[in-house]
């Protein structure tokens, strides 16, 4: 996209310098700003109520297959995390402590909640007696905090908001089936609502949740060729059950654990729609998660306030009624032209311009964000119009999003053209892994490449082969990339 094409010229183009573009996207749009504190965010209004969109639809959904919301302590007994031996080790790094309260020091630590399966465990065990009170579905939305050492806002950031979903049931079979069960759920709202195509399946061992039995996970590719995890669905086995004694009588009357699942989606989701959606001017926002869906701006000239202005609010209460979330620029202190550039660069979906030669010939312009085509509509059938376009566009940024993802997933068959591939290339890898562990460091290390998911149904045809490292017959496909 050349500059001339686009109303916006403050932005670093994404193609020059994809991170230093990130990073004024975020601050520019009003997303968030760095704060005082190193690896922390503010999260601004605007990058809020994307979250508080994201929230609700995601919120719908989980309370739609059966889930509750209850919240816990943020703060958890050091003794609390030690009795999982491989959850405790995997989180230790990242760890914050509270060692004094007031003016006293503190006769156990505290740490604050990197994760909240510790502190749950211990009140599962107090309130589940019998298989009768079984299944426990419970979510909590809270913050958390973990001490990373490299941050970026929204990727990875000291805190962030997230929700957490943590159950307990009678039987593996239904462990499973509910770890399956929220991957799905994720899959179809990051597509649906967030226009984000994603890869789900199963992590390797090496990459699994700390203290899980098995991660299952869902991958989507980022416009500079990267991978983010999106979303992570756990099934805990019995792990945490026997670490914290969770144990209900069954129906033979048979003392047994319970079987475990955790799973969670974090404002990360933030940074992938800057990344997968956002071009050279801006933010792009998919209608269904966009704070403000349309921005009418009536163009001041003449006697605009008498002969544009009640038009315009007009159509405002109109596409109101309709369910549009419309906005209403009529601030004299800006000029229409700044107003187009700012609206761009938030990635407003819809822009409709109503000017005194508009109201004259009884049609409103508009413009949409993603194409930047251009349009003269009736007024009359105005609002008709507005939400076939958003649906237009919600459907054209996942379609975008998924020619892009094609584009970039590609196939190794050995290992000089893996890292080729991740050296010229940029995507996915689609290769044969053999399941050992030295393969999949040796890749790492010497690619930066890791494997984001092992498709959980795999076609025939991507099972044969040989493993793309060290070349042994057999193995299991899986995607790999570079990731966030």
């Amino acid at each position: 996209m050349s500059p001339q094409e686009r109303l916006v010229k403050q932005v670093t183009a994404k193609s020059e310098d994809f991170s230093t573009w990130y990073n004024e996207i975020i601050r520019k749009t009003e997303l968030a700003d760095y704060s005082p504190m190193k690896g922390m965010m503010v999260i601004r209004p605007h990058g809020y109520a994307l979250w508080e969109n994201i929230q609700r639809l995601l919120d719908d959904r989980i309370k739609a297959t059966g889930h509750v919301n209850a919240y816990f302590p943020l703060f958890i007994p050091e003794s609390f995390l030690q009795k999982e031996a491989e959850h405790v080790q995997g989180f230790s790094p990242e760890v914050a402590w509270v060692t004094i309260g007031g003016k006293e020091e503190l006769e156990e630590k505290l740490a604050v909640r990197p994760t909240s399966e510790a502190i749950i465990g211990y009140m599962y065990a107090k309130w589940i007696k019998s298989w009768r009170d079984l299944p426990v579905l419970i979510n909590q939305w809270a913050n958390i905090v973990r001490w990373e050492k490299v941050t970026r806002p929204f990727l990875r950031t000291t805190e962030f908001l997230w929700q957490e979903g943590h159950t307990c049931h009678e039987t593996a079979e239904e462990g499973e089936a509910e770890t399956l069960k929220i991957l799905s759920m994720y899959k179809e709202f990051c597509e649906t609502e967030l226009a984000i195509p994603v890869l789900s399946g199963r992590k390797s061992l090496r990459e699994k949740f700390a203290g899980a039995q098995m991660t299952y996970a869902i991958e989507a590719l980022m416009s500079d060729g990267k991978a983010l995890q999106m979303g992570t669905s756990h099934n805990l086995g019995q792990h945490f059950s026997k670490a914290f004694d969770i144990k209900f009588e069954d129906r033979s009357q048979t003392l047994q654990y319970v079987w475990q699942t955790s799973w969670g989606m974090t404002t990360r989701t933030i940074g992938a729609l800057v990344m997968v959606h956002g071009d050279d001017s801006g933010l792009r926002l998919p209608p269904r998660i966009a704070p403000v869906q349309a921005v009418l701006i009536p163009i001041a000239l003449g006697d605009w306030k008498t002969s544009v202005l009640p038009v315009a609010r007009e159509v405002e209460r109109e596409l109101k009624e309709r369910g549009v979330r419309i906005k209403l620029d009529d601030r004299e202190e800006y000029t229409p032209g700044w107003k187009f550039s700012e609206y761009e660069m938030r990635g407003v979906p819809l822009r409709i311009e109503i000017g005194p030669r508009d109201v004259k010939a009884g049609t409103a312009v508009v413009v949409r964000r993603d194409t930047r085509a251009k349009e003269s509509v009736a007024l009359a059938s105005l609002k008709d119009r507005v939400t076939v376009l958003l649906d237009e566009i919600q459907k054209g940024l996942f379609e975008q999003a998924l020619r892009f993802r094609e584009d970039n997933t590609r196939d190794a068959s050995n290992y000089q053209e893996f890292k080729s591939i991740m050296e010229n290339e940029r995507g996915f890898i689609r290769a044969v892994w053999c399941g050992n562990e030295a393969c999949e460091d040796k890749i790492k290390e010497e690619t930066q490449a890791t494997i984001r998911v092992l498709p959980l149904e795999p076609e025939s045809a991507e099972t044969a082969g040989v493993c793309v490292c060290c070349g042994e017959p057999g193995g299991t496909p899986a995607f790999f990339a570079k990731a966030y």
